[in-house]
Order: C-alpha cells, then sequence, then structure tokens
C-alpha cells in the first residue's frame, strides 16, 4: 500500500469526514450532475458553466464543498513533508508569503509556519461549510445575502494551498504518482473561480507562468 493511502486509512486529522449532500435535495442533484460531467471526461472549462436554470448560489456551494474535500486530500498526501522545519512560513517561494487572520484569536495578520496555517485554514472553512446560517443544506432555506463574498474568501485562501504545495512540495506529488490528479484538480478549480468571477487576479499571481502553460 502506498504511503499515500496509508495516511489516508490513518485518517490523519488532516483528512476531515467529508461535508456530504442529502439524496434527494437539489444541491445533491447538482453535485452528481458536476461529479457526472467530470467524470465523462468533459473538457474542464465547459463543466464549470452554470447550467440553465440553476441557483448560482447552489452552484456556488456544491463547488466550494467539493474543492475543499479535494484540496484537503490532496494537503493531507504531503503534510508529513511540510513541517514547521521544511516551512517555517506560509510562503508560495521567495516572493509570497500568507499570514494568518480570523477575527477570532489572530485578529491581526500573522506570520506562521505552513502546517499550522493550514489547520487553522482547514478548520475555519470547515466551521463555515458546516454552519446551516452560511450553507443552508434545507431546501427553502435562502443563503445569507453575503454567500459569495464569503465564498470568495474561501477560495482565495484554498488556491494558497495549490501555491504552496505546486512551489514547495510538488516533488513529493511526482513520487507518489498524484501529479496528473493534482494537476486536474487545479485545472477545474482554476476555470471554476474565474468563470464564476470568485477570485480576485491579483491572488493568481504567484502561479500564473504554470497556468498559462496548462490552462490557456
Amino acid at each position: 500500500m502506498s504511503i499515500a493511502l496509508k495516511q489516508v486509512f490513518n485518517k490523519d486529522k488532516t483528512f476531515r469526514p467529508k461535508r456530504k449532500f442529502e439524496p434527494g435535495t437539489q444541491r445533491y442533484e447538482l453535485h452528481k450532475r458536476a461529479q457526472a460531467s467530470l467524470n465523462s471526461g468533459v473538457d474542464l472549462r465547459a463543466a464549470v458553466q452554470l447550467p440553465n436554470g440553476e441557483d448560482q448560489n447552489d452552484w456556488v456551494a456544491v463547488h466550494v464543498v467539493d474543492f475543499f474535500n479535494r484540496i484537503n486530500l490532496i494537503y493531507g498526501t504531503i503534510c508529513e513533508f511540510c513541517t514547521e522545519r521544511t516551512c517555517p512560513v506560509m510562503s508560495g517561494g521567495p516572493k509570497y508569503e500568507y499570514r494568518w487572520q480570523d477575527d477570532l484569536k489572530y485578529k491581526k495578520p500573522t506570520a506562521l509556519p505552513a502546517p499550522q496555517y493550514m489547520n487553522l485554514l482547514m478548520d475555519w472553512i470547515e466551521v463555515q461549510i458546516n454552519n446551516e446560517d452560511i450553507f443552508p443544506t434545507c431546501v427553502g432555506v435562502p443563503f445569507p445575502k453575503n454567500f459569495l463574498q464569503i465564498c470568495k474568501k474561501i477560495l482565495c485562501r484554498l488556491f494558497r494551498v495549490f501555491v504552496h504545495v505546486y512551489i514547495h512540495h510538488f516533488d513529493r506529488v511526482i513520487v507518489m504518482g498524484a501529479e496528473a490528479h493534482v494537476n486536474t484538480c487545479y485545472k477545474h478549480f482554476y476555470y471554476f473561480v474565474t468563470e464564476m468571477n470568485l477570485i480576485d487576479r491579483k491572488e493568481l499571481e504567484p502561479l500564473k507562468e504554470m497556468t498559462t502553460r496548462m490552462c490557456h
């Protein structure tokens, strides 16, 4: 069994319980449709477009939860190599450093080692996607008015996981044979956030050259 699979079965803290959509709900159907179009090998750029007649918030909610689950797994496969010694700051190369702020314990942007930043980030997202006031699961319960703003912040921070993994740990991704999987997940994420206009272009700068090669 590969190291990556062993880690999955060890239920390391990084592998959090997946947020599931209830069968029979509108969002479950959208989730199934999004998954089916991916599995059929359809063009990713087409797969992310909002289906006719569907609610934008529902479509975004499905993707945010899905990306959280998948990016969490990607980080989980390399997390034993991302330590306070190897990654004393949460960075994307020498030009980009990310500081943590959550308005709870960290009221000001704070420099943290990458693994601590990642854990805080995943916990912060998990609390929000499991909050019925933000991500309602009952049919007919409206999304909050600032829902897209909340999702923009979640997606912006999830993008930083890609930045760190690609710039600092991609050798491990290759060793584990996960390169194609990570690249596909990245392309899907990139097409979605740009199609739906959910990320500030300057946030995409650290991976700009790679993205140009991979996604254009």
